[in-house]
């Protein structure tokens, strides 16, 4: 138990790591070679937070552990929501630009409904299937791009600023203005993806059966929790600078990037099993509280801090039936 322990301490530290090398990195490459910010927005920063989710669930497909690749896209979902949000509104009322971000909400919703694909083949989500998911995820990107380039008012200077602070740091010397530092940030970053996610699929998979609990219990906890940390501090430190909007627009293209490119990815490299727990328990809670913000947003033009003590609420529910409920009920899986 201990040695699992350490595995899933490891490798949520080496995720961690490794995400902030390579989105630093990608970013720094993508200034040099003159890709606008605005895109390296959209992609790069904008997906960078969602490359752990990313890492544990294409490992765990490799390793044939279909609950915990499913479950932390859910998981991850749902958190990004309830708690990602909900503590952000509780430390600052996230204030929302309904037209601004209306298309956005509905590409959230929509996606909410994604495993739901698998009932269209025996609980299973094939890899033409996978390839459809991404498919979508290159619509949703490409549109995001053509509606920036439309828009004159983009919010470019603040975009500039937010790649500044991504930027690989200077040091003495020039060593570090040149390109090959970014791309050695760029490797490192993927060696630290890589070799976290192993270590904690690893380590999941341990828990579980020290535990005798299901891996897609894990997979939904454990895995998805650990990797939203990135989104997670991303929104917080948002919250605490008064730019709470941020966190709202951070979780949107988070969650896209989950239901679509991570299940998508996953799903390309193994059929994905979806459990009869993920379709009558977990899918519709993150289709409730999708659709639950989506209300937020369109009503009161802001998320309050009630409305954020109520997502809390809402994933502690959620949290208890996951624990205490569900293992009793699902057993016969």
């Amino acid at each position: 138990m201990l040695r699992d322990i350490l595995l899933i301490v490891g490798g949520l530290v080496l995720l961690s790591i490794g995400a902030e090398g390579l989105v630093r990195g990608a970013s720094a490459i993508a200034s040099r070679l003159g890709v606008s910010s605005f895109i390296i927005g959209l992609t790069i920063v904008g997906f960078g937070t969602s490359t752990p989710e990313l890492a544990a669930s294409v490992q765990a497909a490799l390793k044939g552990a279909d609950a915990i690749a499913v479950g932390n896209v859910i998981g991850s979902n749902i958190f990004n929501i309830a708690v990602i949000l909900g503590l952000t509104a509780l430390v600052c009322g996230i204030p929302v630009n309904v037209r601004a971000v209306r298309a956005e909400i509905g590409w959230m919703v929509a996606v909410a409904f994604t495993p739901l694909v698998a009932l269209l083949a025996a609980g299973r989500i094939t890899p033409l299937m996978g390839g459809a998911l991404l498919a979508g995820l290159l619509i949703f990107t490409v549109r995001g791009y053509l509606v920036g380039r439309r828009k004159p008012n983009a919010p470019e200077a603040d975009m500039e600023a937010e790649i500044a602070a991504l930027a690989v740091p200077k040091g003495p010397g020039r060593w570090f203005d040149k390109t090959a530092a970014s791309i050695v940030f760029v490797i490192l970053g993927l060696v630290g993806l890589i070799g976290g996610a192993a270590l904690l699929v690893d380590g999941a998979v341990g828990i579980a059966r020290s535990l005798e609990m299901s891996e897609l219990v894990i997979g939904l906890t454990i895995v998805a929790a650990g990797t939203s940390m990135p989104e997670l501090a991303t929104s917080l430190i948002a919250a605490l600078r008064k730019k709470p909007e941020l966190a709202l627009g951070n979780v949107l293209g988070s969650n896209v990037f989950n239901a679509l490119g991570i299940l998508g990815a996953a799903s390309l490299f193994s059929t994905q099993q979806v459990s009869r727990q993920s379709f009558l328990l977990d899918t519709p809670v993150m289709i409730g509280v999708s659709v639950l913000l989506a209300i937020m947003c369109a009503t009161d033009r802001r998320i309050s801090r009630p409305e954020g003590a109520m997502l809390l609420v809402i994933f502690l529910v959620y949290l208890g039936a996951l624990l205490f409920w569900a293992p009793g009920y699902f057993a016969a899986e």
